[in-house]
């Protein structure tokens, strides 16, 4: 399986501390060597790296470890392929358009007898695996609920696609992340949770990696920052363990919506 890492925060931070974690779980701690990817959003727009080389070897994931890009929105994924091989086109995370906003997505997990289901003609996956035609499969059935143009009510569009999110999950396993730009979801098939971080703040230790970093000499009082992961990050803060179905949407680093 793959593992994901995301991030929402009400201030411009960067996720260089989590990432270095994640990055040793793509070859040293973890067996996900088939890529890795991470994309920061920047108001409406995003950058995204990619690279189908092991996190834990790649050139570009050093230049993410080493430079902190600040963004209040961050999507990651180390990947271990079970369907589709291992290239830049089925990297994750995916990025697609839709209503002038940039969608990305990240999922973990296997999808079985999924072909019949998830017919798509305006969103093509570019590459042949199972986690990007699922994405094209839910944007498709965004625009055909709720038109060509952005509903006023974003949180609706969340509501509706926890409910093609259920749909998935009756196939296998589906953990997701989703986000606009603006918020963030997570969904739970089995394995996901999350930690908010506020004042006051303390030290944290990566499980992963000899690094500890003292958050209260890199915040201010007022920041909140949430961090989404597949497995929990460091050893030494109390992480929220998600159940299979729950899901959540975040935004500026604060649950706004979800069914727990």
């Amino acid at each position: 399986m793959c593992e994901l890492l995301a991030m929402s925060a009400n201030v411009p931070t960067d996720i260089v501390f989590s990432f270095t974690g994640l990055a040793e779980r793509g070859g040293v701690t973890g067996p996900h060597v088939d890529g890795w990817g991470i994309t920061f959003y920047e108001g409406k727009g995003n950058r995204t790296f990619k690279d189908a080389r092991p996190s834990s070897q790649s050139h570009v994931a050093k230049l993410i470890k080493s430079y902190p890009i600040k963004s209040e929105v961050v999507v990651s994924h180390i990947r271990q392929a079970n369907r589709g091989c291992v290239s830049l086109e089925n990297t994750h995370p995916f990025t697609r358009e839709l209503w002038g906003r940039y969608w990305t997505y990240a999922h973990n997990g296997q999808l079985s007898d999924y072909q019949d289901k998830f017919n798509v003609s305006r969103y093509q996956p570019v590459g042949d695996t199972d986690s990007e035609l699922a994405f094209c499969w839910i944007l498709e059935n965004l625009a055909k609920q709720f038109g060509d143009k952005q509903p006023d009510d974003l949180l609706a569009v969340y509501r509706y696609v926890a409910t093609l999110a259920d749909e998935i999950r009756q196939l296998g396993v589906f953990n997701m992340i989703l986000s606009d730009g603006e918020h963030l979801m997570s969904y739970c098939s089995n394995n996901l949770c999350h930690i908010t971080r506020r004042a006051p703040f303390g030290k944290a230790k990566l499980i992963d990696t000899d690094v500890v970093i003292d958050f209260d000499k890199e915040t201010t009082p007022n920041d909140i920052v949430t961090v989404i992961a597949t497995r929990p990050l460091t050893d030494n803060e109390l992480w929220q363990i998600l159940t299979p179905g729950d899901w959540k949407v975040f935004r500026y680093g604060e649950v706004v919506l979800g069914n727990t």
